[in-house]
């Protein structure tokens, strides 16, 4: 619980899961000319097992022999810690046994140029990896004296025998540049190195028999024996694998998942999707579940839930803010960010303190390959840089990344706006910040020091009051921001036992005041969660962790009292009699879980749980337990999976709910039961289909009613609801040119406020939400992509009733005279939320281009949203007396154009 609107502070942990696999094959050699298939009864490697392959080295990169090192006769071996993202690249690298004297830093430079095909799970899905690899560094041997028959010897016939051959990676065929092929046999020995294409050539060679043996880090050695014939020259392919003892292989993120439904965004899918300007946050907007927010407005909304009823983590510590003002972007930026993790329901009791959905951003770690790297982008909207590399003195052992981003608007449009007469004296300005340092004290730990915050502020001239509010005028202001410093430390104990653990401390401000009216709240945070994962026994592991939240809040509030209910409101709400407020103290909310993760096969798991938090300022403790299951009907490729789940989830109420006079002390946690059950199939491995039904039971919910004594209003846990709708998403996973989806939601959203009442929608309720799009590489640097969107309208409460619906009254009168403040008040047409808007469909494209460069790259884009200027409805205007209306619609066809360096 917190006091800023839904600032609820929570910390949230997700551990990726941790599933060894090793592969091992011999070493085969083929004979054949260059270019032909291997003979069919070949020998192979065998077949992987079945959780999964290692990654396979699809080229050789040979380091640089140091100079220094060479002179002085010295021999080395470097062995290096390699994680490989799902691409097979190589994304960090780190050297675990060093020799020193240069080597260290060859073997790393040539380690950076390699490229794998990347770890698999069984079904052939790739996935990160850290593996071990090793660079031996061996002084070449002085060639032998020339033999008498050679035919370096004046007078001496000379020999056309010859051996030419290509040496290839197993499975991909690709050329091992930089093996070296030794061959020993008449002629005496003879060494070469593989050239870039994979060909080595040795001429001028006696007939007999040769030894050919070939050598390649990561690769078991190769020992064959050739036979040449006199005058004959032969060709010969070579296949290398890779070594049973030259790679050891941890797979990383095999492990499923502990929610029912789980979405991740992975970064090419974040920067790419159109319409999102390349904003990594604001593609969460196109995933199933996921409602649209009313025009500029910087919220999310999940499966039918309140904005304040999701909650949003940053590397495990909770934020108040996920969007600057208007939705413009968000408070991250994209390229910080290593994945998105959204749970739009039924997840797991490691987070709690909400009813809706959870998002989950992982910052990525910065790169560990000894370099500085940057970034510099701009657009029509702000500017944001990223820096990254060791920390100066520190030989590497502690990285950092830190980035930055300022709004421009204020700076461009300001001027033009405020010569116009538009009243503003500033345009919404944001900025945010971001700092963090990482070390990794032993191989499998890590820890990282981050500073992060957002600013957002905004102020207007109110020369004319608005409509029905005559009070309100003079200067108007908002301004919002939170900043935090966390503390983060993983553990990979060993292959049972794990550990995590995050504290953070922070501040969060917001600001707002318009004429003699404001709210000032100040709030310090002090958050911490702490997680313990034990592998009992195969097929059995525990979580168990503890998650507290603290804060110190101080508000203040002048503006008008709260209406009396059932009475008239007597007037507009900014002539009501002024009252002033405040409020300080400590919340406190501790909370504990335990969960155990059930797989009695390696195609089915049962994920129990139960969760206890206390409030230092609600009634009662709440106890959720959860259940979540799923179970793989098929063993192989394509997969077929059901799953489902049930669970409580409880949320505090709101702090102006519990604080007087605008709430009620003794009120009890908001609770949801949350019923999921869908299924999953693989039609190929880029293409599947998820389906899911779900629904919401809620009750408990705090709500208004008038008091028995006294006139006035108090809030009582008496309010009730229900959400239930499906999701369908059509996914094709993203591929070396393509990525996109289809995905519709439909839904419904219906609240009961009071015991008797009827039932009745809630703002946010959109029935249909359909979304569908992709991006192509088209190769040369060009990107190409389009987004497509078919909503149902919001709701509204009307004064006027729509023209064209049947029975409408035009000219009615719809608002009673206020002669005291000479204004009209307006009176309902008809029940709240009644009237839903026309449906809003609207599409955008993005178009990219990338140039390389030796050491750095430009890319440009354009993003267009709303390419043949829908005009979709987004409020009502009305005339003086509310006889009269007209749609208001939203944002036009808008381009933005962009720039971005990297180095």
């Amino acid at each position: 619980m917190n006091v800023l609107p839904r600032q609820k502070s929570a910390l949230a942990l997700i551990l990726a899961g941790l599933v060894a696999g090793t592969s091992s094959t011999p070493a085969l050699a083929q004979t054949a000319p260059p270019g032909d298939a291997p003979p069919p009864n070949a020998p192979t490697a065998p077949a992987a097992a079945p959780t999964g392959t290692m990654p396979r080295p699809l080229n050789y990169q040979p380091p640089v022999y140091p100079p220094e090192a060479e002179k002085a006769g010295l021999e080395a071996t470097v062995t290096l810690q390699l994680d490989i993202d799902r691409t097979g690249k190589v994304k960090n690298v780190a050297v675990i046994e060093p020799a020193g004297h240069g080597f260290d830093e060859s073997a790393v430079e040539a380690a950076k140029k390699l490229e794998f095909d990347p770890a698999r799970k069984a079904d052939g899905t790739p996935v990160p990896a850290r593996i071990l690899y090793r660079y031996s560094f061996a002084l070449k041997k002085a060639e032998p004296p020339p033999d008498a028959t050679s035919g370096d010897k004046p007078g001496a016939a000379q020999a056309s025998e010859s051996l030419r051959g290509v040496v290839l990676a197993s499975g991909g065929d690709v050329p091992l540049a930089g093996a070296t092929v030794l061959l020993s046999g008449p002629s005496g020995q003879n060494e070469a190195t593989v050239d870039g294409d994979g060909n080595f050539r040795f001429d001028a060679l006696g007939p007999g028999k040769y030894r050919v043996i070939i050598t390649a880090p990561g690769y078991d050695t190769l020992d064959v024996t050739e036979e040449i014939a006199a005058g004959e020259a032969i060709e010969v392919k070579y296949r290398l694998v890779a070594a049973s003892d030259g790679l050891e292989v941890v797979v990383r993120g095999a492990r499923a998942p502990r929610e029912v439904t789980k979405r991740t965004l992975e970064q090419r899918e974040m920067l790419r999707i159109p319409g999102t300007n390349g904003d990594a946050l604001r593609a969460l907007q196109n995933l199933p579940g996921v409602a649209r927010p009313p025009a500029i407005a910087g919220i999310l909304l999940v499966r039918g839930s309140a904005p304040q009823d999701t909650q949003t983590f940053l590397d495990g510590t909770q934020i108040p803010l996920i969007y600057h003002f208007g939705g413009l972007s968000s408070v991250v930026p994209t390229e910080m960010i290593e994945r998105i993790d959204f749970f739009p329901g039924n997840f797991s009791a490691q987070y709690g303190r909400v009813m809706g959905g959870i998002v989950d951003v992982a910052v990525r770690a910065p790169k560990n390959d000894g370099k500085y790297h940057g970034m510099a982008q701009a657009d029509l909207v702000d500017a944001r840089f990223i820096a990254e590399g060791p920390v100066p003195g520190t030989k590497n052992k502690v990285r950092f990344i830190a980035g930055a981003r300022r709004s421009y608007l204020d700076a461009t449009l300001g001027l033009a706006l405020d010569a116009a007469g538009a009243g503003i004296t500033q345009l919404p300005v944001y900025w945010d910040y971001q700092l963090g340092l990482e070390a990794n004290p032993t191989p499998s730990s890590s820890v990282r020091l981050t500073f992060f915050g957002a600013d957002d502020s905004i102020a207007l001239i109110a020369d004319q009051p608005p409509p029905g509010e005559p009070a309100i005028s003079g200067n108007a202001g908002f301004h919002t921001g939170f900043h935090r410093i966390q503390l983060r430390y993983d553990n990979d104990i060993d292959d049972k036992n794990r550990f995590s653990a995050v504290a953070a401390v922070g501040i969060d401000k917001l600001d707002f005041g318009v004429g003699p009216f404001f709210f000032n709240l100040t709030n310090y945070s002090i958050s911490g969660r702490a997680e313990y994962t034990r592998r009992v026994s195969k097929g059995i592991t525990l979580n168990t962790g503890l998650d507290v939240f603290t804060n110190y809040a101080d508000a203040k509030y002048r503006g008008p009292a709260p209406p009396r209910a059932g009475e008239p409101s007597g007037g507009p709400f900014s002539t009501r009699p002024l009252i002033e407020s405040e409020f300080n103290g400590w919340i406190v909310s501790p909370a504990g879980y335990v969960e155990l993760e059930i797989a009695p096969t390696g195609r089915a798991k049962l994920v129990p749980g139960v969760r206890i938090d206390g409030y230092n300022r609600v009634d009662g403790v709440d106890i959720s337990p959860r259940v979540n299951g799923r179970i793989d009907l098929t063993s192989k490729f394509p997969r077929s999976t059901l799953k489902g789940g049930v669970g409580a989830y409880t949320q505090p109420p709101q702090p102006q709910d519990t604080i007087p006079p605008f709430g009620s002390p003794g009120l009890r946690s908001n609770r949801a039961i949350h019923y999921a059950i869908g299924a999953e199939q693989e039609f190929t491995r880029n293409i599947e289909l998820s389906v899911e039904g779900f629904y919401k039971q809620l009750d408990r919910l705090v709500s208004q009613q008038a008091a028995d004594v006294g006139g006035g209003t108090v809030r009582g846990n008496l309010g009730k609801g229900r959400i239930f709708g499906a999701e369908f998403l059509l996914k094709y996973k993203a591929d070396a040119n393509f990525f996109g989806w289809v995905a519709y939601t439909l839904s419904r959203s219906l609240r009961t406020p009071l015991p008797g009442a009827e039932e009745q929608p809630v703002s946010f309720d959109q029935t249909h939400i359909l979304t569908a799009l992709g991006s192509y590489r088209l190769g040369g640097g060009w990107e190409i992509g389009a987004r497509f969107r078919l909503v149902s309208g919001n709701l509204t409460t009307p004064n006027v009733c729509n023209f064209e619906e049947e029975g409408c009254i035009p000219n009615r009168a719809n608002a009673i005279y206020n002669a005291s403040v000479g204004t009209y008040v307006p009176i309902p047409y008809s029940g709240p939320f009644s009237e839903r808007f026309p449906m809003f469909h609207q599409l955008d494209i993005r178009v990219d281009r990338r140039f390389r460069f030796k050491s750095w790259q430009l890319s440009i884009y354009l993003d267009v949203q709303n390419v043949y200027n829908s005009q979709n409805v987004e409020g009502i205007d009305y005339n003086f007396n509310y006889t009269a209306r007209q749609y208001v619609t939203g944002v036009p066809i808008l381009p933005s154009f962009g720039l971005r360096g990297d180095f």
